[in-house]
C-alpha cells in the first residue's frame, strides 16, 4: 500500500503540522507530505548509487529561504538510511565554518560526528553502535569461517586478523594509521569489557581532545583531530563505515550562507578553499563511499563579492553552462537550482494537510477541492507571487486558515480569507534581496 495512502500516525501528524507551522522541517514523516521534485530526488537518488558502488559526489542545493532545500535535503537523508547508508548532517553557523581560527571547522566536524544516524538509530548519537555492530559482525563473520565456540583462543586470533584487515585497509589513507591504532585500542577494549577505555576512543573520534600530549598520555596516539584535518577524518570514516557493513557516509550540511555572511574577506576565502577541496576530493575520486550535499541560498552561491562565486576556483566549476535555463535546468550539474513548486503541486500538498489536520482533531474534513483551489488562487494572485512566493508562506497560512476553521466552526473558508484576523504570511526571502551595507552604484 502507498505510504501516502495510509492514515497517518496522529503522533507523526501533529510533529508534522507543527514543524510546518513554525516554518521548519520535520524530522518525520516525510513521505506522508512530499510532492514535486521528482526530477531533484531522482538525480540525488543517483548520485547514492554511485556512492554504494565506491564512488562520490557532491552536489549544493539552491534555493530560496522557504523554497523546499531544507526539505529535500531531509527527504534524501531519511532514503539514504533505508538504504543503509550513515547519515550525518550540520547546520553551518557562527560558531560553525568549514575553517576557522578558533575551531569553527572542528565544531562542525563535532556536530557532524554527534548526527551520526542509521536506519537503527535515526536521531544520531550513532557512533558507539557503529563500533560495536562492527566488533559483532566480525565475530559472528569469524564463528562461522572457522566453525569454533566462543572462548576458544583460536577463534580470538581469527578475529583479530579479520580486524587487521580492516584497520590496515583504512591505515592506507590520510591520517588512517592512528585511526585504525584506535579501531584497534577500541576492539581490545570491548572484548576486555573495558568501558572506559572504549570511551577515550569514542572522545577521540569526536574530536574532543584539545592537546596532543593528553591523546598520548591516555591512548598513546600522537595526533588529535583539529580545524585543518578534520574532513580527512571523514574520508576515513566512509571507508570504515562501508567495511563495518553499511553502504557508505552522506554527509548533509545546510545554510552555506553563513560563510557568505562572514565579514572578513580573508576567512571567506579560506572557507571557500576548504570548500573547494572537499570538491575536488569528491569529483577527481580521492574520496570513496562518501556523498556531500550542500544546501545554500542563490545569493549565497552567485554573489561574485562575497558569495561561493568570489572563490574565481570555484565559480569556474560551478557556473551553470550556456543552455541551463529555468525549466530545463541541467540536474546532473554539481548546483542543483530548485524550481519553484507549482500551483497543482502546491493543491496537492494542501489536500494532505487538510486530511490529516482532520484526522488529527478527529472531526470531518470540511474543505472540498473548490475551496482548496480558490485558496492557491488567492495565494498565487498576489503582486509578486511568481517571483516572491514560497512553499513555506503558503504552507504556514494554510495550517493558520485550518487552525482557526477547526477554532471557530461556525466559520467558513470565505469569511475567514476576507476577514482582518486572517493576514498572508510575509514573504522571508531575504536572500534575494542585498544588504544595504553593501548597495552597488555605478559612477
Amino acid at each position: 500500500m502507498n505510504e501516502n495512502n495510509k492514515k497517518v500516525p496522529k503522533r507523526i501528524s501533529q510533529t508534522i503540522l507543527n514543524s510546518l507551522k513554525g516554518g521548519v522541517v520535520p524530522r518525520i514523516g516525510l513521505p506522508y507530505i512530499t510532492v514535486g521534485r521528482k526530477n531533484e530526488i531522482e538525480a540525488l537518488l543517483h548520485d547514492i548509487d554511485i556512492i554504494a558502488d565506491g564512488g562520490a559526489s557532491f552536489r549544493f542545493i539552491v534555493g530560496r529561504y522557504g523554497s523546499g532545500k531544507s526539505f529535500l535535503i531531509q527527504t534524501i537523508r531519511n532514503y539514504c538510511m533505508d538504504k543503509g547508508f550513515i547519515v550525518a548532517d550540520a547546520d553551518l553557523s557562527p560558531e560553525r565554518r568549514l575553517q576557522g581560527t578558533r575551531g569553527q571547522g572542528l565544531a562542525t566536524y563535532r556536530e557532524l560526528i554527534s548526527n551520526l544516524s542509521t536506519k537503527t538509530k535515526p536521531e544520531g548519537g550513532a557512533l558507539t553502535l557503529v563500533l560495536d555492530r562492527w566488533i559483532n559482525g566480525v565475530q559472528t563473520e569469524a564463528v562461522q569461517k572457522t566453525g569454533l565456540e566462543p572462548g576458544d583462543p583460536a577463534l580470538t586470533k581469527a578475529v583479530d586478523q579479520n580486524i587487521y584487515a580492516v584497520t590496515s585497509a583504512v591505515s592506507e589513507l590520510v591520517h588512517g594509521f592512528e585511526f585504525a591504532k584506535l579501531l584497534s585500542i577500541y576492539y581490545h577494549a570491548y572484548v576486555d569489557g573495558d568501558d572506559e577505555m572504549k570511551a577515550k576512543v569514542v572522545r577521540w573520534f569526536r574530536g574532543e581532545y584539545a592537546l596532543k600530549r593528553e591523546a598520548k598520555e591516555e591512548l598513546g596516539v600522537n595526533i588529535i583531530i583539529t580545524d585543518d584535518d578534520w574532513y580527512d577524518y571523514l574520508k576515513i570514516f566512509a571507508v570504515f563505515f562501508r567495511l563495518a557493513g553499511y553502504a557508505g557516509m552522506m554527509i548533509m550540511i545546510d545554510e552555506l550562507v553563513n560563510l557568505y555572511k562572514i565579514p572578513n574577506a580573508i576567512t571567506r576565502q579560506y572557507n571557500y578553499e576548504k570548500l573547494l577541496t572537499m570538491y575536488n576530493d569528491t569529483l577527481q575520486g580521492k574520496a570513496r563511499y562518501l556523498g556531500i550535499i550542500m544546501g545554500a541560498t542563490p545569493q549565497a552561491i552567485e554573489d561574485k563579492r562575497r558569495g561561493v562565486y568570489s572563490y574565481e576556483a570555484l565559480r569556474s566549476r560551478l557556473a551553470e553552462g550556456k543552455f541551463s535555463k529555468p525549466g530545463a535546468r541541467d540536474l546532473l550539474a554539481p548546483v542543483i537550482h530548485l524550481e519553484p513548486l507549482t500551483p497543482e503541486e502546491m493543491l496537492v500538498l494542501c489536500e494532505k494537510l487538510s486530511g490529516m489536520h482532520a484526522d488529527l482533531y478527529s472531526y470531518q474534513k470540511k474543505l472540498g477541492t473548490d475551496d482548496l483551489v480558490h485558496f492557491i488562487k488567492l495565494e498565487y494572485g498576489r503582486i509578486g507571487a511568481d517571483q516572491n512566493i514560497t512553499p513555506r508562506e503558503v504552507i504556514r497560512d494554510f495550517i493558520e486558515l485550518l487552525d482557526l476553521l477547526y477554532q471557530n466552526p461556525v466559520m467558513t473558508m470565505q469569511d475567514l480569507l476576507q476577514s482582518d484576523d486572517f493576514t498572508y504570511a510575509k514573504s522571508e526571502a531575504v536572500s534575494n534581496e542585498t544588504d544595504k551595507n553593501y548597495v552597488e552604484f555605478t559612477i
